[in-house]
């Protein structure tokens, strides 16, 4: 009895697909590089942006948890006349005996001009005014003076002034100890603040005393815009009664507002610009895409006697795909893991210059990673069909 042995087509192992794969890679070195930048520039981009986003986030976060986000604002709104209402002078008093209120005080608008010396023409202001501030407005804000010292119980009743940030640039002033012209009063700069991140317009006022603002400059005491400080939990609590409190019976005439709230929208408004990056993005991956299903298309043309030789020796149609899809894998995967380094180094470059904390979140490295593999699958797909389908003759025919 004769006995039949059936051939079965060799099986190639993992490490003989990669092998194999990685054949024309390294005979066409200076063609890989160039498909394989338009992958990384791709990933490299959407690591980067998603990266330099949240990093930039992170940061905001942390200020805003630094600031505080129990920060309310009460501001006397206009008439129906177009008139500013009169805020009632106790409307601080009145806003500390709510319960969960920490801390509450005031600045008020102070019809004084001011220019840099008396020989500057009155008309010429430099954009700056004047308001009258509390001695503990600074610590309720949780501001900072950059030079000097801030508003002492003393120097609140004398023609001393603390400017803001923009308003010392503004006026030309450097350094405490130098004079400015608030109408025809002389008066002394004993601080300068750093920019109040919560409260931006304070940086283009000179703030004087409340007492001080009265004796000078004709101040009836009347207060324009009220700050409190509560507890965390009852921020919405305190501002449900905010408005009544500072002025009962005339709410409507109160704006209430939280300054950190303009903070998180910047962190929101981040998000949409964030999602148009990623869009840039996809479109250069996309082009990197085409680059390696182009490179693949040529390979394919370019062996077709590679091709018909293993296929007369016995290579299934089955190996021949295989052998073109890791390929392009391999091309693809080249590219994302070069965009991923050079994605993360550009936000790590980045986010330190800008004195930011370095957020490289994992999932837009695995998503970046992921997407290089979708894209090495569909760009080799056609050219590892197209060279299964090469019959042996005409392949070893081809010139």
């Amino acid at each position: 009895m004769t006995r039949t042995h059936e051939l079965r087509p060799a099986r190639l192992s993992p490490r003989d697909v990669l092998r194999v794969g990685a054949v024309g890679l390294r005979a066409r070195r200076a063609r890989v590089v160039l498909s394989a930048l338009g992958i990384a520039i791709g990933i490299a981009t959407m690591v980067a942006v998603v990266g330099l986003s949240e990093s930039s986030r992170a940061d905001l976060m942390s200020r805003l948890d630094r600031l505080g986000t129990n920060l309310l604002t009460a501001e006397a709104a206009e008439d129906a006349r177009g008139g500013t209402i009169r805020l009632p002078k106790n409307a601080v008093a009145m806003v500390e005996r709510i319960g969960p209120v920490r801390h509450a005080t005031a600045t008020a608008e102070v019809d004084a001009r001011i220019r840099r010396s008396d020989v500057v023409p009155e008309e010429r202001t430099a954009g700056v005014t004047t308001q009258a501030a509390r001695t503990d407005l600074l610590s309720t804000l949780g501001g900072e003076v950059a030079r000097g010292t801030w508003l002492t119980p003393a120097g609140e009743h004398l023609p001393t002034a603390v400017l803001g940030a923009v308003a010392a640039d503004r006026l030309g002033i450097t350094r405490p100890g130098e004079t400015i012209m608030l109408n025809d009063t002389r008066v002394a700069v004993v601080g300068i603040l750093e920019p109040v991140e919560l409260v931006p317009t304070l940086d283009r006022v000179a703030l004087v005393g409340f007492p001080a603002a009265k004796r000078y400059f004709g101040f009836d005491g009347h207060p324009t815009t009220v700050f409190e400080r509560s507890t965390d939990a009852s921020v919405e609590e305190v501002r449900a009664v905010l408005a009544r409190t500072v002025s009962p019976g005339n709410e409507a005439g109160v704006r209430v507002s939280r300054p950190s709230d303009a903070l998180a929208a910047r962190a929101a408004a981040d998000k949409g610009l964030t999602a148009l990056m990623l869009g840039l993005g996809a479109v250069a991956l996309l082009v990197g895409g085409v680059g390696v299903a182009n490179t693949m298309v040529i390979s394919v043309l370019e062996r077709r006697q590679e091709i018909g030789l293993r296929r007369a020796l016995g290579a299934t149609r089955n190996a021949i795909r295989l052998q073109f899809l890791t390929e392009s894998l391999l091309l693809s995967s080249l590219g994302g893991v070069a965009g991923a380094l050079l994605g993360s180094a550009a936000t790590y470059g980045f986010a330190r210059a800008q004195g930011w904390t370095t957020v490289v979140p994992p999932w837009s490295l695995a998503g970046g990673l992921a997407a290089t593999l979708v894209i090495g699958v569909v760009a080799g797909l056609y050219p590892a069909i197209r060279a299964s389908h090469l019959h042996p003759t005409v392949a070893l025919n081809a010139t």
